[in-house]
């Protein structure tokens, strides 16, 4: 029960700072949770995948999450520009 305390709170943090520190990347607590969630998945295989080593702990999780969750609201951010602007092109080109 512990451990999934822990998980929230972690991907609450990173979350909300993901949201702070991507201008404009925020999306309300729970999404953010989510985001922060799957962003210590994102951050711990980014970590793994180039051989860093950010340390255990509460801290390092906090860190990796934080820098899953950045990268996840980058991409989300991409892919809703290129959703939204493909879309509207297409209807303002058609009128």
């Amino acid at each position: 029960m512990q451990g999934i305390i822990a998980w929230l709170l972690i991907g609450v943090v990173a979350g909300w700072l993901a949201g702070v520190l991507v201008k404009g990347g925020g999306f309300g607590l729970i999404v953010d949770t989510v985001v922060g969630m799957v962003g210590a998945v994102v951050g711990g295989w980014l970590c793994n995948l180039f051989n860093i080593s950010i340390g255990g702990g509460w801290l390092g999780s906090l860190i990796a999450a934080v820098i899953g969750a950045i990268v996840l609201l980058l991409v989300v951010r991409v892919v809703r520009r290129l959703m939204g602007g493909s879309s509207a092109g297409g209807e303002s080109g058609s009128l």
